[in-house]
C-alpha cells in the first residue's frame, strides 16, 4: 500500500530497547519496510519489484538475514487467539499489518491461505498475528474489532471478511465492523460491540504496535520468520523459500541437540 502522510507519523516513534542485535535487524526492517510500501509511480504492476529489499532476500546460507533476538518475539502462546498452527511447531511467521493496507490484504486473500495449506496444516507453520495500525482511526477501529472478534474465536474469519475485495472501501465505522463480525459469524455481538471498545482491546492493540515500532517496521505489511526480517507482500516464492530455510535450520538444531 502507498505511504501517506497518516503512515510517516507513526514512524517516528522511537523503537523500543530489544538489545544490540534487535537494533541492528530494526535498522534493516525499517528501511525494507520504508521500501515495500513506499509511492509506486512506474505503474501497478511494479508493485512486487519496488518491494524487493534486503530483507526479503533469502540465500542458502540459513544463518544470512536472521536475527535470534527477532525469533523470540515468537509468543507461542497457546491461549493467543490471533495465532493459527501449533504452538511447537518449528517454523513461526509473525505478521505485522494493518486493515486498510491494500498489500497486506493481498498477501491474506493471495498468499497466505496456501501458506495455510502447505505449512500450517501439516505442522511445520505458526502464524502469529500482530494488530499494526497505522493509517488512523479507522486502522484503529478494525484492530481493537479484529481482536473482539478473537476473544469469541472468530480471528481468522474476521481477517478473511476484512480482507475480502473491496470491505476497506467501505470503511471501519461502527456499523461496518459489525456487519464484518456478522459476516465471520460472532456469535454475540453484543459482546463484541462492547469488546471492541474496551480498555482490553486498546491495551491489546497497544502492545502489538508498540512491538511493530520497536523492531524499526514503520510499514506494512511486515514479516519476521524465525527472526528473518521480510518486507511487503513478497511472492509464495520469497515466503517459501523462508520457510523451508527456517525448518531445515530447525531441523538440524534438533538433530545435533539430541546427537550430544
Amino acid at each position: 500500500m502507498s505511504k501517506s502522510t497518516s503512515s510517516r507519523t507513526p514512524s517516528s516513534r522511537k523503537p523500543l530497547i530489544y538489545g544490540a542485535g534487535v537494533v541492528l535487524a530494526a535498522t534493516l526492517l525499517g528501511f525494507a519496510s520504508f521500501r515495500a510500501t513506499a509511492p509506486d509511480h512506474s505503474g501497478p504492476s511494479s508493485s512486487s519489484s519496488s518491494s524487493s529489499s534486503s530483507a526479503a532476500d533469502v540465500t542458502e546460507d540459513p544463518d544470512a538475514g536472521v536475527y535470534p533476538e527477532l525469533a523470540q518475539l515468537a509468543r507461542r502462546d497457546p491461549g493467543d487467539k490471533l495465532a493459527l498452527g501449533r504452538v511447537d511447531a518449528p517454523v513461526v511467521l509473525i505478521e505485522y499489518a494493518d486493515f486498510k493496507c491494500g498489500y497486506c490484504g493481498k498477501f491474506a486473500r493471495d498468499t497466505e491461505p496456501e501458506l495455510v495449506k502447505k505449512y500450517v496444516d501439516n505442522g511445520i507453520l505458526r502464524i502469529e498475528w500482530r494488530n499494526f495500525p497505522i493509517f488512523g482511526a479507522g486502522s484503529e477501529a478494525a484492530a481493537r474489532a479484529a481482536w473482539a472478534a478473537g476473544q469469541q474465536d472468530r480471528f481468522w474469519q474476521y481477517y478473511s471478511a476484512a480482507y475480502a475485495e473491496g470491505a476497506k472501501e467501505k470503511g471501519f465505522d461502527k456499523d461496518q465492523l459489525k456487519a464484518l463480525a456478522q459476516q465471520a459469524g460472532v456469535p454475540d455481538l453484543d459482546r463484541f460491540l462492547r469488546d471492541t471498545d474496551s480498555s482490553a482491546a486498546r491495551a491489546a492493540v497497544s502492545k502489538d504496535q508498540e512491538e511493530a515500532y520497536g523492531i524499526g517496521a514503520t510499514s506494512t505489511p511486515s514479516f519476521l520468520i524465525n527472526g528473518r526480517p521480510i518486507a511487503g507482500a513478497q511472492s509464495m516464492e520469497t515466503f517459501t523459500q523462508a520457510i523451508e530455510t527456517a525448518a531445515e535450520e530447525a531441523r538440524t538444531k534438533g538433530a545435533e541437540g539430541g546427537a550430544k
